[in-house]
């Protein structure tokens, strides 16, 4: 089983602008939805995304995580399109 800190570092390395932009990470396990949950946040702008376990592994081994990265990318633009 995937360490949910481990996972959360594992997270900010791969995705650096997390900590740019400030936003707030969360990493919890979701049994009924048998997926990590991945919350972001940001003054008013949250993201959930689900992680699935073979996403996890992937993000552990060093890989990005595609769909987690595309919804960050949005998420970072629309705080930093908020910023002007």
């Amino acid at each position: 089983m995937i360490d949910k800190k481990e996972l959360c570092d594992k997270i900010q390395e791969i995705y650096p602008e997390i900590g740019e932009c400030g936003i707030d990470l969360a990493v919890d396990y979701d049994k009924r939805q048998n997926a990590w949950v991945v919350d972001l946040k940001k003054n008013n702008h949250e993201l959930k995304h689900f992680l699935e376990k073979p996403d996890a592994d992937a993000c552990m081994d060093g890989k990005q995580c595609v769909g987690l990265g595309l919804e960050i990318a949005q998420l970072a633009k629309n705080i930093k399109g908020e910023q002007f």
